[in-house]
């Protein structure tokens, strides 16, 4: 049962921002054996991972991120580290260290290259070099890896200051860099196309977000989700009601969900106004539940404002989760998300929306925005719903609580879909894939600026179906 997990509390990152590292002996954390992995995906698949890993038995690689609580990523890095380790990468993985001013100026970054108007200013660019600067100069990077990942804006620069000539380093964007940047952001464009020019390679979540003005080489490699992490393992009847009754939620009336930051590009306001509409026709309640991440000062913004407008609705529940400890926000997601009848996200910008994979392995219908690469998830009308208004997700909501056979067979689409896609194993695979092309490039046959790597046919995936409700 997992409540005994709930008295564990792992040791946070060292004071140079060590998250995990086998070398320096702080590993807080693991994933199953791999065989537990292989019972959901076979022998073959499995194979094809061990096969690269083999191959690449002893390199050395480093992993970046803004922060070791909330978010996709570092959720993905929580399970993907100790995994590698298991392989025999010998994997690290760290967070930048900085002010809060930092963090005002890497989220204006992220909502610009999104689409939000505004200039990158001088002063943003002298508080996020030096915040860099100052990370190298209290010395929290003495790793010295043959492989270095960055992932999103924040440690993008870090490159013009560690990159050594032996090491490939390579940026892993997670997020959906709007076209407009180009034309209306000269001062931010210029900032990430200077530094990206430095790396080996770029990663990307989707074929769409690949900028074919970048001069580096490009894979398009979708995030993933542990299938067996306390977020995603399979829940009993009295795990799940423990934590509806810890937030005073009455499991006999029907749930719709929004799990996620409270970021302005979520949509919950959508969420908000088709639950309202439903809520006419049948009655049901509405579950808003995030947490707030150390990278994002914009959180406790629009928490304050979901509070405000909805506090005189007893049937909305907007909850701001606790991100520690760990384990307890992971099985809390998981009970609110397997409590759900339906999962909504209907996002204004998405880079991939990691919670709509949550959901869909969870066997949950899901009502979701036709944006970034949620495209890829979703199969509109077979294994979930596209939003286009509240009037029409309202219709759909209202479909899916009353005919119950529908929504069973829409979840179970969705879970074996996510297996066929989106499970950690698979994407791995790919990842070690890229490093081995990217090191093979640099030792010997370079790879064309031009060129954009895929293994698996997600152009085709992404193409739009049409809605049956």
């Amino acid at each position: 049962m997992l409540a005994d997990k709930y008295e564990i509390i792992e040791a946070p990152p060292l004071a140079d921002g060590t998250v995990y590292s086998k070398r320096r002996k702080h590993q807080p954390f693991s994933v199953p054996p791999i065989e537990r992995y292989t019972a959901l995906v076979g022998e073959e698949r499995t194979q094809r991972l061990l096969s690269v890993a083999e191959r690449l038995k002893g390199l050395k690689l480093l992993e970046v991120n803004a922060t070791a609580t909330g978010g996709g990523v570092a959720e993905m890095l929580y399970s993907f580290i100790p995994f590698l380790n298991d392989l025999g990468i010998a994997a690290e993985w760290k967070v930048i260290r900085g002010t809060p001013q930092y963090f005002e100026v890497t989220k204006t970054m992220h909502n610009q290259l999104q689409g939000m108007r505004g200039q990158f200013t001088p002063e943003m660019k002298r508080i996020y070099f030096e915040t860099l600067e100052s990370n190298i100069k209290d010395d929290n990077f003495d790793y010295e890896p043959d492989v270095v990942m960055i992932h999103d804006p924040q440690p993008l620069g870090l490159v013009n200051y560690l990159k050594e000539k032996r090491q490939s380093w390579l940026w892993r964007c997670h997020i959906d860099i709007s076209e407009t940047v180009i034309e209306d952001n000269h001062n931010l464009w210029n900032i990430v196309a200077d530094c990206l020019s430095r790396y080996d390679a770029a990663f990307f979540s989707a074929a769409q977000y690949v900028k074919e003005k970048w001069p580096v080489p490009k894979f398009i490699i979708p995030p993933f989700i542990d299938p067996l992490s306390e977020k995603n393992r399979q829940l009993t009847e009295e795990e799940i009601n423990k934590v509806l009754a810890r937030y005073n939620i009455d499991p006999s009336v029907p749930l719709i969900v929004q799990i996620g930051r409270f970021d302005p590009w979520k949509g919950i306001g959508r969420t908000i106004a088709t639950f309202r509409r439903v809520r006419r026709m049948k009655k049901c309640q509405l579950i808003i539940a995030g947490g707030m991440a150390s990278d994002d000062p914009e959180g406790e913004q629009m928490l304050a404002k979901f509070l405000e407008d909805t506090k005189n609705d007893e049937d909305i529940h907007i909850l701001n989760l606790p991100l520690e400890p760990r384990l307890v926000n992971y099985h809390e997601v998981n009970a609110l998300q397997r409590a759900a009848s339906v999962i909504m996200q209907p996002s204004t910008r998405e880079g991939f929306g990691l919670v709509v994979t949550e959901a869909l392995w969870k066997g949950k219908p899901v009502i979701a925005a036709d944006v970034g690469a949620i495209s890829l998830q979703i199969k509109d009308g077979s294994n979930g719903y596209f939003y286009q208004n509240s009037y029409q997700a309202e219709m759909k909501v209202l479909r899916l609580l009353t005919d119950h056979d529908l929504a069973q067979k829409i979840g179970q689409r969705g879970h074996a879909y996510v297996i066929e896609h989106f499970l950690m194993q698979d994407r791995v695979a790919d990842y070690l894939k890229s490093i081995e092309l990217t090191l093979d490039s640099n030792n010997h046959r370079k790879l064309s600026p031009d060129i954009v790597v895929s293994f698996r046919s997600w152009y085709k995936l992404g193409k739009k179906h049409n809605s049956k409700v």
